[in-house]
């Protein structure tokens, strides 16, 4: 290799590397990759594939460069079956699982490439099909199993790939590898920092995030933002006579119950504050639709084999509740529903801002309000 090329692809490999150190997701990754390493191979083409063990598919995550009719940038569902090349399967089965060292081949319209067991037929097809004369395939493997394919080619006419482009390539692939590690890690990091481990939705991390932009959304554009907040009852008496695995079995089923009515609320957020406290952040639903999926939450918690059903308590910009410019105030407004809830054993959702045979009043205070001298005499919290 003469010395000019190898300090221009010594630079593409730091550019690549620059690239992958700045993406924050998988997909961000795989997009930096693709464009990368086209340029690193002076290639007109460039594509990331996942392999798809479970339906034997190479599925494409990021098309770059000249795009032939069909192809899309990040297509939503194309995908190759892996019968059609069957190169990859002698790589995976043969070379690599005989302990050989990952490697890129170079293949040709021709099908007079150098791929495990000669040219593909399949790659030659779709070459021709697309205009393209030449193309190295690198495995991308991860984990110390094969993850898929970066796939680079060159239109009819340029010059075909060499072995030394496929070596490159290796390199290539193996740095796209490790950046889809990084940003794996990152996101299972991510996830764990806003997820309650237990029941498996929001912390109290995620629902002030999402709080904090449903507001800002309210303020800008008058979304309407709901926070229903709901205290399971009768947890402590569950965990001292049933033991605490049953305790935590009642947390998990009643968090499948929230996610399940959170369902009726497209884009809501299903979370667990903490003990026996859950959410429910809804954003753009109208608060009748949120009630409904509060009541019927309430409804389907009172038939849980254990515990007492739930306090749930609800406030939502929709009604008439004052103006509300932060995530503390809707707090304040939902806890303070929820309490009066339990103080009347409600089994129904009880709403700030409404008053009715259902659904007691709830004043805004900066700590739960205290029942007024005669208010409600004789009212039973329970449905008739």
């Amino acid at each position: 290799m003469a010395e000019g090329t190898a300090d221009v692809r010594l630079r593409a490999v730091v550019e690549l590397a620059q690239a992958l150190a700045t993406a924050q997701t998988p997909r961000a990754t795989v997009r930096a990759g693709a464009r990368r390493a086209r340029l690193a191979m002076q290639g007109t083409f460039a594509a990331v594939s996942a392999w798809e063990r479970e339906t034997g598919r190479l599925r494409v995550l990021v098309n770059d460069g000249d795009l032939a009719p069909g192809e899309e940038a990040e297509p939503a569902d194309e995908s190759y079956s892996v019968h059609d090349f069957p190169e990859i399967a002698e790589f995976l089965h043969g070379t690599w699982a005989a302990g050989g060292e990952p490697h890129a081949w170079v293949e040709t319209k021709d099908a007079t490439g150098t791929s495990p067991g000669g040219g593909s037929w399949g790659r030659a097809a779709a070459l021709r099909r697309r205009g393209r004369g030449s193309c190295v395939v690198a495995p991308i493997v991860l984990h110390g199993r094969a993850w898929g394919e970066l796939y680079v080619a060159r239109r009819v006419g340029e010059a075909g790939f060499d072995r030394a482009d496929a070596d490159f390539a290796t390199v290539l692939a193996a740095l796209i590898a490790s950046g889809i590690a990084q940003t794996e890690r990152l996101a299972e990091v991510q996830l764990l920092a806003f997820t309650d481990p237990l029941t498996g939705l929001g912390n109290r991390r995620a629902v002030d995030v999402r709080l904090d932009e449903a507001l800002e959304l309210h303020r800008e554009q008058g979304a309407v933002v709901s926070l229903v907040v709901c205290d399971l009852n009768g947890l402590k008496r569950v965990n001292d006579r049933l033991g605490h695995a049953v305790g935590d079995r009642l947390l998990e089923r009643f968090g499948s119950l929230l996610s399940l009515c959170g369902a009726m609320l497209p884009g809501s957020l299903a979370a667990r504050l903490g003990g026996d406290e859950f959410c429910l952040v809804a954003v753009g639903q109208t608060a009748d639709e949120v009630v409904r999926a509060a009541d019927e939450l309430c409804r389907r918690a009172a038939e849980l084999e254990v515990g007492d059903g739930v306090a749930c308590g609800l406030a939502s910009t929709g009604d008439p509740i004052g103006p509300v410019r932060s995530a503390r105030r809707l707090f304040r407004l939902a806890d303070a529903a929820q309490y009066r809830a339990k103080a009347l054993r409600a089994d129904y959702p009880v709403v700030a801002g409404r008053e009715g045979p259902q659904d007691p009043v709830v004043r805004l205070a900066d700590s739960p309000p205290s029942r007024p001298e005669g208010e409600r005499r004789g009212l039973r919290g329970r449905r008739p």
